[in-house]
C-alpha cells in the first residue's frame, strides 16, 4: 500500500512562479496600460474643460431663483459705452407719431423714417407697438440674445437659453433640429425682408414678436404689401424676400430706428450724415444687443463672433455652411463689431454663454 503525499516542492515552486509571471506580464503590457490611462485622463480633462467653458458663464443667473435682480446695473455700465444713454425711446414705432402728432424724423433710413411717413402710416394702422402683458409684469427682465454663429454647434446650452425670461433670435436662424444647442424659446425675432423665413410659424412660438428691422424704404413697402395683400414688390432687394408670408399682424412690430442709430453712431462710431453714402452698417445681431441694453436688467449673449479672415473653410453659421468670404459684400464690418462686443464684455455690460 502506497501513501500519496503532497508535492510540497511543486506547490512552493508554483507559488513563487505565479507572482513572477504576473510581474512579467505587467512589464510587457505597461506601455499599453499607460496609454489607456493617458487616454482616460485626456477624456476626463476634455469633459471638465468643456463644462468649464460654458457652465460658469451662464450658471450665475440661475443658481438661486430668489436672488436679487441687478436693477440699473446695465444702465450704469451702458452709460460708459453709449453717450447720452437713455431708456426713454419706445422699442417700437407708434401710430400716433405719424397720425396724431407727426413727430418729424431727422434722418432717412436706416437711422430714421424721414420720407417714409406715408407708408408707415398705412403699415402701423394694422400692426401695434405695445409690449405683451407678460413682458410688462416681469419683475426682472433677464434676456438672452442668441446669435447665429457656428460657436453654438455642440454647445449643449439649449436648456439654459430656455430659462431666460426673454430670448431674442435673429433673421431666419432655425430652432428645430438644433434644440439641444440653441433651445426652443423665442420671445422676439428681429429680421429684415431678405432674411425673413418663408413660413413665420416655423421655428417661432405662437406668441413670438416678429420685429422688422428696416434698412431701406423698400422694407416698409414689402411689409405693407404682405399684410395688406397687395401686389408684391420684386425689385429693390439684394435677395428675393418671401412673396407669401403668413403672419398675424398683431404679432408684428416695427423696430424704432433709434436703436439702429445708437448701434451705428454710438457703439460703432459711424457717421450719421450722408447715410446714402455710408457703406458700413450694423448687423441685426448688434442691433439686437443694443435693443436689449435699453430694455433688459440682465443681458447675456450666445453664438456671436466670426472665424478669422484667414480661415477660408470654417462656417459662420451653426445651421448652414457659409464662410466668412460671404460677408465681404454685405456692408458689415465684422472685425469692427467684434471689438465693440469685446468692449461690452470687458465692461461686464453683457456676459457670454459661449466663447468669443
Amino acid at each position: 500500500m502506497f501513501l500519496v503525499t503532497p508535492d510540497v516542492r511543486h506547490e512552493s515552486l508554483s507559488c513563487k512562479t505565479f507572482p513572477h509571471l504576473l510581474i512579467k506580464m505587467i512589464n510587457k503590457s505597461r506601455w499599453k496600460i499607460l496609454g489607456l490611462l493617458a487616454v482616460f485622463l485626456l477624456m476626463v480633462w476634455y469633459t471638465i474643460s468643456r463644462e468649464e467653458r460654458y457652465i460658469p458663464l451662464f450658471d450665475f443667473h440661475f443658481q438661486d431663483e430668489k436672488m436679487t435682480c441687478p436693477f440699473r446695473e446695465v444702465e450704469k455700465k451702458a452709460a460708459q459705452l453709449i453717450p447720452n444713454y437713455t431708456r426713454e425711446p419706445p422699442l417700437f414705432l407708434h401710430l400716433k407719431d405719424y397720425f396724431w402728432v407727426k413727430t418729424p424724423s431727422l434722418y432717412e433710413l436706416p437711422y430714421g423714417t424721414k420720407g417714409t411717413e406715408d407708408i408707415l402710416l398705412r403699415l402701423l394702422a394694422i400692426t401695434t407697438y405695445s409690449l405683451p402683458e407678460n413682458f410688462q409684469s416681469l419683475k426682472c427682465r433677464r434676456c438672452a440674445v442668441v446669435g447665429n454663429g457656428y460657436r453654438l454647434r455642440n454647445s449643449s446650452i439649449g436648456e439654459v437659453i430656455n430659462k431666460y425670461d426673454i430670448v431674442i433670435r435673429l433673421n431666419n436662424a432655425p430652432v428645430h433640429g438644433y434644440e439641444r444647442d440653441v433651445g426652443t424659446k423665442t420671445t422676439m425675432r428681429l429680421f429684415y425682408p431678405e432674411s425673413a423665413h418663408f413660413n413665420p410659424q416655423t421655428d417661432n412660438n405662437p406668441n413670438t414678436l416678429l420685429v422688422l428691422v428696416a434698412f431701406k424704404p423698400m422694407d416698409f413697402m414689402w411689409m405693407e404689401t404682405i399684410l395688406h395683400d397687395k401686389k408684391r414688390i420684386r425689385k429693390g432687394f439684394w435677395k428675393q424676400p418671401p412673396l407669401i408670408w403668413d403672419a398675424n399682424p398683431k404679432q408684428v412690430r416695427i423696430l424704432n430706428p433709434y436703436f439702429m442709430e445708437v448701434a451705428a453712431a454710438k457703439v460703432l462710431k459711424l457717421p450719421v450724415k450722408h447715410l446714402w453714402k455710408l457703406k458700413e452698417k450694423p448687423t441685426t445681431g448688434l442691433v439686437a444687443i443694443t435693443l436689449a441694453l435699453h430694455f433688459c436688467d440682465v443681458v447675456d449673449i450666445a453664438g456671436f463672433g466670426y472665424p478669422s479672415s484667414d480661415d477660408k473653410k470654417q462656417s459662420i453659421h451653426y445651421y448652414e455652411h457659409i464662410t466668412v468670404k460671404s460677408m465681404a459684400s454685405s456692408g458689415h464690418n465684422v472685425s469692427h463689431e467684434a471689438l465693440a462686443i469685446k468692449q461690452m464684455l470687458e465692461l461686464g455690460l453683457v456676459k457670454n454663454l459661449t466663447y468669443f
